[in-house]
């Protein structure tokens, strides 16, 4: 199941043009590209298959986003969306998530067009390797979503 943060670059690059956000400081929307239904709800399904994720309403953005959720130990602050260290990314109503990422991952991640550094992480308080991964639009575009979820999630539980 490990995700090596080198095997993130091996990734396809994104097809079309990154999507529009809003230009806020806390991006929420995706103004062209979003998940159908069907692709959301399989996203869902593969975010509660993880070993320990429970999911809920998110407590670090809006409460119709889905937080991906582990029980709080003693686990790295760099892996987890600020406040809490339970808390390492969550799905928006449009498909697109906030997650961490490996750090060696995040310039690779940017270049081929799946996400772009959520501007929260330029302050000193929050982790730098936040980002929004843009929503998949399709099955092969859900995989790529898989597998950086995957390899949030693998930077959270070790």
């Amino acid at each position: 199941m490990a995700v090596e943060p080198s095997a993130l670059s091996a990734l396809p690059p994104r097809k079309g043009p990154r999507p529009a956000t809003t230009g806020r400081e806390i991006p929420h929307d995706q103004l062209e590209d979003f998940s159908p239904p069907e692709i959301r709800a399989e996203l869902i399904a593969r975010a509660q298959a993880l070993p320990g994720v429970f999911m809920t309403q998110s407590q670090v953005s809006e409460p119709s986003s889905l937080a991906l959720r582990l029980d709080k130990q003693d686990r790295d602050f760099d892996a987890f969306l600020h406040p809490s260290v339970d808390e390492f990314g969550h799905i928006h109503r449009s498909g697109f998530m906030h997650l961490t990422v490996p750090l060696e991952s995040l310039d690779t991640l940017t270049e081929l067009g799946w996400v772009e550094p959520h501007p929260i992480s330029r302050r000193p308080e929050f982790p730098s390797g936040i980002v929004m991964l843009y929503a998949p639009r399709d099955a092969d575009e859900l995989e790529v979503a898989t597998a950086v979820m995957k390899a949030s999630y693998e930077l959270a539980v070790r």
